[in-house]
């Protein structure tokens, strides 16, 4: 079979663009149109999940989200790719506290040099993972391209009135974490070596419907799901924009089987590393390891939710507290 991690220069969401770069570029980029047809509810401002729009005329009030994410390959079975890039998709729309309702495929294919049969199994398993959500996927688009590409554009529906935001955190509220980091090392690991790791495939495959469920049931107003910008790059958006300081225990953090081994072997991708340059400078250390600190900025894909609440079940990793000197501190 061939090896579709080596038609990548990255894997997964550790091929973002870096964060602070990102926002470089967007920044100003908020025109509101003369005439909108929507309320914007949830748009460019702090850099949160999904947009999200109020709809005219809805009976007790309905919004609209939609989100876009794609990828290279981040394993190198195409199935379970398609299913890591659609649960990873569809995460943006439960971290608003949304519902996915319709999906549209994005493809970008070598044709001259991957056969179409890798193709359709990639469609296959996103197709297979919305199923599973609930979701239609009607169609979508492909392009041809030197390096293989896959995800999908999600439209959901949400309660205007109870969302998922990443600039409504309180100080006195712990920090929820709904599934273990280490995903970026392992797969890192897997794109040098070709090791497989079942238990990291799984995790990226689970939906997060039923934690967004459970945040919004235990009366959370604010969360973000953690992806390639990491635990920390994540939380210092979510800190930034609520005007808190966010407290971690690192040592409550769980990780993955096989993430510190593989972290001690030297699999760390680059967008780990510029996760951890762009936070350092705004995050508190203490006398935190070096390894932690990386294993901290790990660049996710498909990750957990982060629930500024308390989910039953799941671990605690710290609290979010009054402004301080710095928006993020590790203990």
């Amino acid at each position: 079979m061939k090896r579709l991690t080596q038609y990548a220069h990255g894997g997964g969401c550790a091929c973002k663009i870096p964060p602070g770069e990102l926002e470089d570029v967007v920044a100003g980029l908020n025109t509101v149109p003369d005439a909108p047809n929507t309320e914007l509810i949830v748009g460019l401002e702090t850099g949160d999940d999904a947009a999200v729009v109020r709809l005219p005329g809805s009976r007790g009030g309905l919004a609209a989200v939609a989100t876009a994410d794609f990828f290279t390959p981040v394993v190198d079975d195409p199935y379970d790719w398609g299913r890591i890039a659609a649960a990873n998709a569809l995460s943006d729309v439960y971290a608003v506290g949304g519902r996915p309702l319709v999906a549209v495929n994005l493809l970008a294919w070598p044709r001259e040099v991957l056969p179409f049969d890798l193709a359709r199994e990639v469609l296959r398993g996103g197709l297979d993972v919305a199923a599973e959500a609930g979701c239609h996927v009607g169609g979508g688009h492909s392009v041809d391209d030197p390096e293989p590409k896959y995800g999908m554009a999600v439209t959901g529906v949400a309660d205007p009135a109870n969302l998922l935001r990443n600039d409504t955190g309180k100080p006195g509220v712990p920090l929820t974490l709904t599934k273990p980091l280490g995903l970026g090392i392992l797969n890192n690991r897997h794109k040098a070596t070709g090791e497989v790791f079942p238990h990291a495939v799984a995790a990226m495959v689970k939906l997060n419907r039923e934690a967004s469920a459970a945040a919004l049931d235990a009366g959370a107003v604010c969360a973000t799901d953690v992806t390639g910008f990491g635990l920390l790059g994540h939380l210092y958006k979510l800190a930034r924009a609520s005007g808190v300081t966010a407290v971690v225990d690192a040592a409550a953090v769980p990780y993955l089987d096989g993430a510190r081994e593989s972290l001690r072997d030297g699999y760390v991708s680059g967008g780990t590393r510029r996760n951890l340059d762009w936070v350092a400078p705004h995050t508190d250390f203490g006398d935190t390891p070096e390894a932690d600190r990386l294993l901290l900025a790990d660049a996710q894909t498909s990750g957990g939710l982060l629930v500024a609440g308390e989910i039953p079940g799941e671990p605690i990793i710290g609290e979010l507290v009054p402004a301080g000197a710095l928006p993020l501190v590790v203990r």
